[in-house]
């Protein structure tokens, strides 16, 4: 992230477009691999783990914020985060407690 903002100091300087991102963190199982037909492979990752992740990469856009976590990463963490409260996430039925880090 400190790359990332030193490079945008400099592409802000000469009027270039700046780099941005979004990192959303999740533990959970997950699903991996090929999946589709032999004439047309994908290689992919799913499961309800890779689903709250999606959406907490959605969710730092509308936060604002580069790195979102969710309840059961931050708890595992055992870093002090900050919550940033509970939001609704397509596909989930319950809104779900986001943190980010201090």
């Amino acid at each position: 992230m400190r790359r990332v903002d030193v490079a945008n100091e400099s592409r802000d300087i000469v009027g270039q477009e700046l780099i941005r991102f979004g990192i959303g963190l999740q533990l959970g199982e997950i699903y991996y691999g090929n999946v589709g037909a032999a004439g047309r492979l994908d290689y992919t990752a799913i499961g309800p783990a890779v689903n709250l992740v999606v959406r907490l990469e959605d969710l730092t856009k509308t936060l604002q914020r580069p790195v979102l976590l969710s309840e059961s990463f931050a708890k595992a963490a055992g870093a002090p985060f900050v919550s940033l409260g509970r939001h609704p996430m397509r596909g989930l039925g319950e809104p779900q407690e986001v943190f980010a880090p201090r």
